[in-house]
């Protein structure tokens, strides 16, 4: 099954009550696991770093990013509280980390699976101290070239990550992303290339891209959620709520049941439609015993709960065993 992150992020606005409740709105909707992001405001960003545009759109141009970053920062405490509320509603917990700091944590935390954002692909440092963790790792690959992938991918393995345990997340990093930029097709390209599991991380607005996501293969699907699209903050807008939510792992689940086992076959829910639809070979004329069966006395009508329309060369040239009246099923 497709492995589904509701992705928290920010969206808690630095509240504990609000991250709690999105814990307890993904639970609601099925997901699988509910993701957040941890990081140490001072040791990720600098005084100097600008906002990305989309930030600048929903937050206070006024704001530095470092400022905007340190009010929605999360110490240990809160995320044990996160832990602890997602042990309560059976789903699982994650988190991204942005700094040694929070990697440390994390693994501290004792983390089933990581999450490297598509920021830190490039992040020599990073990557050898996550790689060296031995964990699953999920790598999110916005805005990078497939040669960083790989390249990212090989300090993983160097370091300690097995390559089974790395999954690459196709990702486009703008929010939201315009429909003409996700490239799906990409999947197929890095899954044959990296030769690894592949998923999406989906930043478009609705859920009809990364239902098309799972339907081409994707192993992992990642969205952002919020309780409310109108919140002011940088990632809400581009964000599901709650209702839809609920709505794309319905539509998840049911795209993994219509895929099927790729065995082409009659189902058991067809096979009532099958007698009725199909033809079989029938008198389409009044014929007699011992008349021999030729195109100008038989024809082929539904149901086909008689002889098959296939052994319509078998039937011609046999002879009638009894008396047959039009439309009636023929029988040998």
């Amino acid at each position: 099954m497709t492995f589904i992150i509701a992705e928290a992020g920010v969206n808690h606005d630095g509240d504990i009550r609000k991250a709690i409740e999105l814990v307890e709105i993904a639970a609601a909707a099925g997901a699988d696991a509910v993701k957040f992001q941890t990081f140490v405001a001072e040791d990720e960003i600098s005084v100097f770093a600008p906002k990305a545009e989309y930030q600048m759109q929903t937050t206070s141009r006024d704001e530095s990013q470092l400022e905007m970053v340190k009010r929605l920062q999360f110490g240990r405490s809160e995320h044990e509280m996160l832990i602890q509320a997602c042990e309560r509603t059976k789903i699982e917990f994650m988190s991204s980390a942005f700094d040694p700091k929070s990697i440390a944590l994390l693994a501290d935390l004792n983390l089933r699976r990581l999450k490297i954002p598509s920021g830190e692909i490039t992040n020599l440092p990073y990557l050898r101290q996550i790689g060296a963790l031995g964990k699953e790792i999920y790598l999110s690959s916005g805005m990078s070239t497939l040669d960083e992938i790989i390249w990212a991918m090989d300090i993983l393995i160097a370091s300690g990550t097995p390559r089974e345990l790395i999954t690459v997340l196709h990702c486009n990093s703008q929010y939201p992303t315009p429909m003409e930029d996700v490239n799906l097709r990409a999947m197929d390209t890095m899954k044959r290339v990296l030769q690894s599991k592949i998923g999406y991380s989906d930043h478009t607005l609705g859920i009809e891209v990364a239902t098309a996501a799972v339907a081409m293969g994707a192993v992992v699907i990642e969205k952002h959620f919020t309780t409310d699209r109108s919140c002011s903050g940088p990632d809400h807008q581009a964000s599901l709520e709650p209702r839809e939510l609920v709505e794309m792992v319905k539509a998840i689940r049911n795209i993994e049941k219509a895929l099927g086992d790729g065995v082409k076959r009659p189902t058991d829910s067809e096979r009532s439609t099958r007698a009725v639809a199909r033809k079989s070979i029938v008198a389409s004329r009044h014929i007699s015993t011992g008349e021999v069966f030729t195109a100008d006395n038989i024809c082929t009508k539904r149901p086909g709960t008689g002889i098959s329309a296939i052994h319509w060369d078998e039937v011609l040239g046999r002879v009638a065993g009894r008396n047959f009246q039009f439309d009636e099923l023929v029988e040998l």
